[in-house]
């Protein structure tokens, strides 16, 4: 198979089209004559109307013309005209989804592009299916809503939402259920795993809901002893416990028709999820030490990264409860499922990073690689920390995978040896055997071949060659069929 940023596993959580819903423009714009006439043929097959064009400055004119839905571009090597395009299209026409083609391996090219704008990308060479994919992706986000497009424009902008930053499949329809679910005032519980962004989702939930103005007040449920909690969501009046000098509001009533953000719900004993319970029915509070109640106008969002169903059929957790929380449920995908969105994430943490040391931090194409390739048990959050252990380790500009985690390290060495066993054979002394042209040929032909199911006519148009070429090398190959060649 031609290597790709993404697996199998992310794949399956993309929405697929069978073919767009309207029929969209896509502008093609590549140099290279035969690579524009094949992505030109494979999305008019698809549904598009397509225009091509293989100069940069052709390209803008056909776009003030008649903007295009879709601009699909090549970056060439050593030039940054194609990512000049990107820039200007996503500042003039900011509804055009841009897809970035760039040579195989050059995953910073890619990165880069997605920073200027770019919503995806597709390494060279690449076969028609992955082509299909990503113009059903670009179609899907063109035809969101309008109220979920601007929620996760305005995420995208965000320069504190770091766990929002993603353009993968799971992560469109979570915005597609936060764009809803900001606008109500229904309890809202959010599952995930640590490291998941929770926190940031009730923030984004509150943020963008109708009473933004009013407190956002969290509460960590798992830190802090039973008594201080129930002193902290129900408040207390003077000299209900020893310290106790002042009456003081508990969360509940200082939230003012905000929100108070339960994290780690699971963690609350029993007797206490009793009192939030009878709070949440009556919408009211009894302070500790109080023989009277208080009236209580707050949006509840819990989170946990326990499973509450198994825990309400063991009995440690209230079944009432639970569906009193459990209105609205969004639950967080993993980074390991949502790995697409890698590159946007280590993006945005670098370059938060460089602004605050004034140094341009860069991803080695090796390092972000096995960066792809981890499972990342702690999400986001383990991606972050590994980001800033590379800079803090690094000798320079560029992170290399000496410098991240000794984990990855040796997750990357594996992918190398790997790599050297399946492609680069050691000679004698160790020394890694040279691969010829003509075996890099064959290794580009077959593997373009095996791609495309056998497709030799489609092959030798995404590799630039003629059918009498591609047909002449096999015979001298002595392959008949490429899909049966080991």
């Amino acid at each position: 198979m031609l290597e790709t940023a993404l697996d199998e596993r992310t794949m399956e959580f993309i929405p697929q089209l069978a073919e767009p819903p309207v029929r969209l423009h896509l502008l093609v714009v590549d140099a290279d004559a035969a690579m524009r006439s094949a992505c030109a043929e494979i999305a008019s097959s698809l549904g598009y109307a397509v225009e091509s064009t293989g100069d940069m400055t052709q390209a803008r004119g056909m776009l003030r013309g008649s903007t295009a839905d879709i601009l699909l571009v090549n970056l060439p090597a050593g030039s940054n005209q194609g990512l000049e395009l990107v820039s200007e299209v996503k500042l003039l026409y900011p509804q055009t989804a841009v897809i970035a083609m760039t040579a195989s391996g050059s995953v910073n090219a890619a990165v880069e592009a997605m920073r200027c704008g770019a919503s995806d990308y597709l390494a060279k060479p690449f076969a028609m299916d992955e082509l299909s994919t990503v113009l059903d992706r670009a179609s899907a986000s063109l035809v969101t809503d309008t109220a979920t497009r601007q929620l996760r424009e305005r995420l995208r902008l965000s320069q504190g939402l770091g766990a929002m930053i993603g353009r993968s499949g799971e992560m469109e329809k979570l915005y597609r259920i936060l764009s809803k679910v900001a606008q109500s005032t229904h309890p809202v519980l959010i599952l995930g795993e640590s490291g998941t962004g929770k926190e940031l989702v009730a923030r984004t939930i509150h943020a963008y809901g109708p009473n933004s103005q009013k407190p956002f007040l969290p509460v960590d449920c798992g830190s802090l002893v039973p008594t201080l909690i129930e002193s902290e969501l129900f408040g207390y009046v003077k000299g209900a416990f020893t310290g106790a000098n002042r009456s003081k509001d508990g969360l509940l009533v200082s939230a003012e028709g905000g929100t108070v953000f339960l994290d780690e719900i699971g963690e609350l004993s029993l007797d206490l999820q009793a009192k939030l319970l009878r709070a949440l029915q009556e919408k009211e509070v009894r302070p500790v030490g109080a023989t009277h109640r208080i009236p209580i106008k707050a949006r509840i969002v819990a989170a946990t990264n326990r499973d509450l169903a198994e825990m309400v059929e063991k009995g440690s957790f209230r079944k009432d409860l639970f569906y009193r929380l459990n209105v609205v449920n969004l639950r967080l995908p993993s980074l390991r499922d949502r790995r697409e969105d890698i590159p946007l994430l280590a993006a945005h943490f670098l370059d938060h990073i460089s602004r605050e040391h004034g140094t341009k931090f860069t991803l080695s194409d090796e390092a972000l690689r096995t960066m792809m390739l981890h499972d990342w048990p702690g999400n986001v959050r383990e991606l972050e920390n590994s980001i800033e252990r590379a800079c803090a380790l690094s000798s320079g500009p560029i992170l290399h995978l000496g410098d991240l985690p000794t984990q990855l390290q040796q997750q990357g060495l594996e992918a190398r040896r790997s790599t050297a066993l399946a492609g680069e054979p050691e000679a004698e002394g160790g020394s890694p055997q040279l691969t010829t042209l003509a075996d890099l040929e064959r290794q580009a032909i077959l593997g373009a071949i095996r791609a495309l199911n056998g497709d030799k006519l489609q092959a030798a148009k995404l590799l630039g060659i003629g059918k009498t070429t591609l047909y002449r090398k096999l015979k001298e190959y002595g392959i008949a069929d490429p899909l049966r060649e080991e």
